[in-house]
């Protein structure tokens, strides 16, 4: 269990955030493998800022988080392709609500406890708003602490909460500001691009599976 400060790049952070939230919403396709990775951190909805990390930064944000025992290629994934999976549990030993708060705030920054409540909905089910500020304060109290309660905004009705997983927070917002800024969001001709390497690789996915099949055809024939 770690008990020293982290620091995350907006990188890792976004790539820890993504192994989480899709590690609990689609079980049956994790752990993820690099592209499924990449199009997690990609993802145009549920994310702030929004980040364009490719290869080489998810790459370099992965063995990051192997460093720190906080992610890393999947230990009991087989076949072809090498999948990836999150480290938390054995790092924080969270409750489901401790990681449901940590990934929302990884990958949508600092939020209010109603905005937490409405976004944690399928990671874990909060009956109320006192459950939410309950497992925030559990947060809070770690050593070293993990969330902060932010001053709050002008106009504003209720404090926001953030993570302490990347450092400070004024570095950690101007870092991830800085990154998106530095890796826009395609063009709609990259995403014209990608969708056909996507189309050109299931093809050939689904060639090797009608040879596979007509083989095995053959043999029991």
């Amino acid at each position: 269990m770690l008990t020293e400060p982290v620091k995350l790049t907006p990188a890792e952070a976004r790539v820890l955030g993504a192994l989480i939230e899709k590690g609990t919403t689609t079980p049956d396709y994790y752990p993820l493998s690099l592209n499924a990775l990449m199009n997690a951190c990609n993802q145009r909805s549920n994310r702030d800022p929004i980040m364009d990390v490719d290869e080489d930064d998810l790459r370099q944000a992965l063995h990051g988080l192997e460093a720190r025992h906080l992610a890393g290629r999947a230990r009991s994934a087989d076949g072809r392709v090498t999948k990836y999976e999150h480290w938390l549990g054995e790092a924080f030993n969270f409750s489901r609500a401790e990681t449901a708060l940590i990934c929302v705030l990884l990958l949508r920054g600092p939020q209010t406890p109603g905005e937490l409540r409405g976004r944690t909905e399928r990671l874990h089910q909060f009956t109320e708003i006192s459950d939410v500020t309950a497992g925030l304060q559990k947060l809070m109290e770690r050593e070293p602490p993990l969330v902060t309660l932010l001053p709050r905004q002008p106009g504003s009705r209720e404090s926001r909460y953030a993570h302490l997983l990347c450092g400070p927070v004024e570095s950690t917002i101007t870092a991830s500001a800085e990154f998106a800024a530095e890796n826009p969001p395609p063009s709609t001709s990259q995403y014209e691009d990608r969708i056909a390497q996507l189309e050109s690789t299931v093809a050939d996915l689904q060639r090797e599976l009608t040879a596979l099949r007509e083989k095995i055809d053959s043999l029991l024939g």
